[in-house]
């Protein structure tokens, strides 16, 4: 048994805690619905017929390719799609990037800010892709490159999250989700021209989401709360778009 301020902390409140700060339906519905969405795809893309999955994901990707020909339908079904052997790593890091967010905004508002950020991440690295092959600086091969994914959208959810932060709290929060943009590029292949526009991608959605969202957020007149009852105030609360699983 725990406790907190002298009071005991029971197996009942410690389920109440885990229930409350964990996806799910009731408190981050978004967050709980987009993780369930993903797990499907995942299964489809590790027990589906190879040719099926790949030809999906290839009309799927946000390339330059199908930014030009099919803009709309590439860029939300890219947002569908995670490497088929990560969806518990996206648990881990939707309960720290998104859940948050939704329980204290609402899941329409976060929705907004994720899809945005997965918008304007996309089309800020994809676009002069698209211009460089026109003017033949690049080779039309870069145009068809796969980029899927769903982390531009939690990297703006992220930085939104820092910007709350106060004081130093922000200021480490930070340099930490600096430093794990670049551990995703370091970790890869740095000189290839793909991972650079995705350290490029994960970077602009967390400064968007940071200085733009962070901004907006708490001035929101549509902001919720995380609802508390009597005996919760006695409980101490406990608190990667790649090219190929990425956009």
């Amino acid at each position: 048994m725990l406790l907190r301020a002298g009071r005991p902390v029971t197996l009942r409140t410690g389920w109440r805690l885990a229930v409350r700060w964990v996806p799910n339906p009731r408190t981050t519905p978004f967050t709980f619905g987009y993780l369930v969405l993903l797990l499907g795809t995942t299964l489809l893309l590790t027990f589906a017929d190879r040719g099926l999955t790949s030809r999906l994901l290839e009309l799927s990707s946000t390339d330059a390719h199908n930014l030009w020909r099919r803009p709309l339908t590439s860029l939300v079904t890219s947002a569908l799609w995670i490497g088929d052997d990560s969806w518990p790593v996206y648990v881990l890091i939707f309960a720290i990037a998104v859940a948050p967010l939704e329980r204290r905004f609402g899941a329409r508002r976060t929705a907004i800010v994720f899809f945005s950020g997965h918008l304007l991440a996309t089309l800020a690295t994809e676009l002069p892709v698209m211009a460089l092959i026109g003017m033949h600086v690049l080779d039309r091969s870069a145009g068809h490159w796969l980029d899927i994914g769903v982390s531009y959208g939690f990297f703006t959810t992220a930085g939104a999250l820092v910007f709350l932060l106060r004081g130093r709290a922000r200021i480490a929060a930070l340099v930490l989700l600096e430093a794990f943009i670049a551990l995703i590029y370091l970790s890869d292949d740095p000189a290839s021209l793909d991972d650079i526009v995705t350290l490029l991608g994960h970077a602009c959605a967390a400064h968007f989401g940071f200085f733009f969202w962070g901004r907006r957020l708490p001035a929101s007149p549509s902001a919720l709360k995380v609802p508390f009852t009597s005996s919760d105030a006695r409980i101490l609360p406990i608190g990667a778009h790649r090219h190929v699983d990425g956009a």
